[in-house]
């Protein structure tokens, strides 16, 4: 059983919930956002959910596990909770911030402070888990030096009734608890553009072009492996953000920046940071074609990932037969470093050869 303390974390107090929090503890579980990942809340949240929240608050550490109201200067910013150890001294914690205390690094510095004290108290083990859609909550556990170890899929429910990945961390004694800043940042403003096209990052509302343009056949015939469903392209545009955030792969849509439409994908992928190099990759809708709308998206991208990454190669690699994708790398200055034989798998049983490209980082005075 923890000690039922008082942890000061800098401005920051962490309490025991009391019955003064109640409207301010209303206000928070109603906010939408804190609704949308937390579906478990009441909803509407009423003035006896928070007072039995506060009563629980008291059995809960009875029961082994703690409770925290987040204040400041007296005023209530959030909650935060720890489960009581299992039987190996593994604890879980979770943690809300009220709409008006977000984006001041309540949360990281919270489940920073919690885990160190946990740590010090006995746990063997603390363990986090944030929504794959759940940015903030993701931010959160990198900066507060906890580590990911993997993916639950399908693992928790939303209000109407669809399964949501989980992605977990955790911090045991000897993590060093450091912070993990982001490999490939995001846009700045959210997007880039030239003014004749807009690379943003795929959503949702993207998958369903997207699908359809993997089935036209010019982009099928150079595609790997068979065709996703469309709840498939779905479930992966909503782990864009993630993929980003944890420097595994960047994925955008590109847009027409005259119509707003959806015109093609690409992707950064393949990210090794101890080499300094990625692989970009992408597919045009048919229609959109002849327009210089992928050489500019080859561009906007390698110029940005020059700019505002540590990533020194960026390669390519395209079907042998494939001369539009080939010529897209040229005009963006990628120069063609060699062939690895029947690389390609084919849907008729053959095998293709691959051509390999690359762009180097310019060196100063060049223009990527």
């Amino acid at each position: 059983m923890f000690p039922r303390e008082v942890i000061s974390v800098g401005s920051l107090v962490l309490r025991v919930p009391a019955e003064d929090d109640a409207e301010a503890i209303i206000a928070a579980c109603a906010d939408p956002v804190t609704a949308r990942f937390l579906p478990l809340l009441p909803s509407p949240y009423t003035r006896e959910d928070a007072m039995e929240y506060v009563r629980r608050s008291g059995e809960k550490w009875e029961r082994g596990g703690a409770e925290f109201a987040i204040t400041e200067n007296g005023r209530y910013l959030g909650s935060a909770g720890v489960s009581a150890p299992d039987g190996w001294g593994t604890v879980r914690i979770g943690y809300l911030v009220a709409p008006w205390a977000r984006g001041k690094g309540v949360a990281s510095a919270v489940a920073r402070a919690l885990a160190d004290w946990l740590l010090d108290h006995g746990a063997s083990r603390v363990e986090l888990e944030a929504e794959v859609e759940n940015l903030a909550s993701l931010r959160v556990a990198y900066r507060a030096g906890f580590v990911e170890e993997g993916r639950r899929r399908g693992a928790k429910a939303l209000r109407d009734g669809r399964r949501t990945d989980q992605v977990t961390f955790a911090r045991i004694a000897r993590d060093p608890g450091v912070a993990t800043e982001p490999f490939l940042p995001f846009f700045a403003g959210g997007e880039l553009s030239d003014g004749v096209v807009r690379l943003t990052p795929m959503t949702v509302a993207d998958a369903g072009d997207y699908h359809e343009m993997l089935r036209e056949p010019s982009v099928a015939a150079f595609g790997l492996g068979a065709v996703n469903s469309l709840e498939d392209d779905e479930r992966r545009c909503r782990y864009t953000g993630y993929f980003w955030l944890s420097g595994q792969r960047v994925e955008l849509a590109i847009k027409d920046a005259a119509t707003g439409e959806f015109a093609g994908h690409i992707q950064l992928v393949q990210i090794v940071p101890d080499f300094g190099q990625a692989m970009v990759g992408y597919s045009l809708v048919s229609r959109f074609r002849g327009r210089g709308f992928m050489t500019r998206s080859v561009r906007l991208l390698t110029g940005w990932a020059f700019a505002e990454t540590p990533l020194h190669r960026i390669v390519a690699g395209t079907d042998a037969a494939n001369t539009a994708s080939q010529a897209v790398l040229e005009r963006a200055g990628f120069v063609r470093e060699g062939t690895r034989r029947e690389l390609f798998p084919k849907a008729d049983g053959g095998r293709a050869d691959e051509i390999s490209w690359v762009l180097m980082r310019p060196t100063a005075g060049e223009k990527s």
